[in-house]
């Protein structure tokens, strides 16, 4: 019978070790590597999300993984404290401030990369 009960999410990366080392120490996840040598990320909800290495890995040309947190221009702070740059939109593509958020288009969100290019965000909600 089909649940939703343990379902999980999944993404590629090009290197495991790199992205073991962004997620784990540089972002505060619990990172696991499991016995196909996958990383297991865990986030506070509960759910798990997997980091595979993929030789011919391309970057998602989309989210994917967004972090909900109650103040974006904090969690940019932070984040640009621990050397995460969240201005990869300045320039034109999208309308961000000088820390690369956007504003008045849906919830306050700021984009980032992780070592293999993929794009994440933290924005306004819980």
């Amino acid at each position: 019978m089909f649940t939703t009960t343990n379902a999980f999410s999944g993404f590629s990366v090009n290197d495991i070790a790199a992205a073991k080392t962004f997620y784990g120490e540089t972002l505060g996840l619990a990172v696991t590597e499991n016995s196909m040598g996958f990383l297991e990320l865990q986030l506070d909800s509960g759910a798990t999300i997997l980091a595979y290495s993929k030789p011919d890995h391309k970057p998602a040309s989309f989210t994917i993984l967004n972090f909900a947190v109650d103040d974006v221009e904090a969690a940019v702070d932070d984040l640009n404290s621990r050397g995460v740059v969240t201005t990869i939109y300045n320039g034109g593509e999208m309308p961000v401030d000088d820390k690369g958020i956007m504003h008045g288009n849906g919830p306050d969100i700021a984009w980032f990369l992780d070592p293999a290019g993929n794009v994440l965000s933290v924005l306004q909600g819980s």
